[in-house]
């Protein structure tokens, strides 16, 4: 690759690490990245979902006192994100490439105006946790409705086949059935986020190792392994407007490329 090309991905990286860890969807940063540059889209997630897994795991250190108050919670519903990454890695790569070329224009869409809605979303979780008049101390201890973990295992199909925005859709359902605080939510997210990832991984290694682009993976794991720890210290002071304007601005480019060559094809 040329200079400019690695430092793009890694800057990519370094981006997409960040805003993982504060609101989801650094996929719509990385995955247009490499579409420009002519990556082949399933390889392109393949590669950017183990590169990510290094971002995941310094935000989850970021967020370990969060954490450290929803064990209970996390560790009831952290085999259904592990199922589900493991199912929808399973469809990456045993569907066409063709199917995936229908699909992701539709899933790039999703994603973005999941994005775009994300600060009603995040109003109407808060206002949720608020009426629920939960304790934060307590909240780990509630039993789970069985809704959430059918919805955690089907975002995790989908995190497992795709990984754009996984973070904002988790957000979204635990403001209906899960009653802790927003750091508390978040800090789930990022390890069921980060769950889903790391199995869709260890899939790939085992089943499609010839489809890695491993200085792609290199590349986005160094600069969003910096980025989950910018993300979990500094990064609630960045503007939240700025930060969707960027994903969706990406997102966007995604979309039209992908559009373009599924119309081309």
């Amino acid at each position: 690759m040329d200079f400019w090309r690695e430092a793009l991905i890694l800057l990519g990286g370094l981006w997409a690490g960040t805003i993982n860890t504060i609101v989801g969807s650094g996929t719509l940063v990385t995955f247009p990245i490499l579409v420009a540059l002519g990556y082949n889209p399933v390889n392109a997630v393949i590669s950017n979902a183990m590169g990510l897994v290094a971002g995941g795991f310094s935000g989850a250190w970021g967020y370990r006192r969060e954490i450290a108050t929803m064990k209970r919670t996390l560790l009831r519903l952290l085999p259904l994100s592990l199922l589900g990454g493991l199912a929808g890695a399973w469809l990456l790569l045993h569907l066409p490439e063709s199917v995936f070329a229908v699909v992701a224009p539709v899933l790039i869409a999703l994603a973005v105006l999941l994005v775009i809605f994300q600060p009603r979303l995040s109003a109407w979780v808060k206002r949720r946790q608020e009426a629920g008049h939960v304790s934060p101390e307590t909240v780990d201890s509630r039993p789970i409705s069985p809704v959430l973990y059918v919805l955690v295992f089907l975002t995790g199909v989908y995190g497992g086949y795709f990984t754009a925005a996984q973070g904002v859709i988790l957000m979204a359902v635990f403001g209906v059935f899960l009653h802790g605080t927003l750091q508390q939510s978040n800090a789930i997210k990022v390890i069921l986020t980060l769950a889903v990832n790391l199995v869709a991984a260890v899939s790939y290694l085992l089943f499609a190792f010839e489809r890695i682009d491993w200085a792609v993976v290199v590349l986005i794991a160094a600069g969003s392994l910096v980025g989950g720890f910018v993300g979990a210290k500094v990064g609630r002071r960045l503007s939240p407007g700025w930060l969707r304007a960027v994903i969706v601005g990406l997102g966007l480019v995604a979309l039209v490329n992908m559009a373009g060559r599924l119309v081309a094809g």
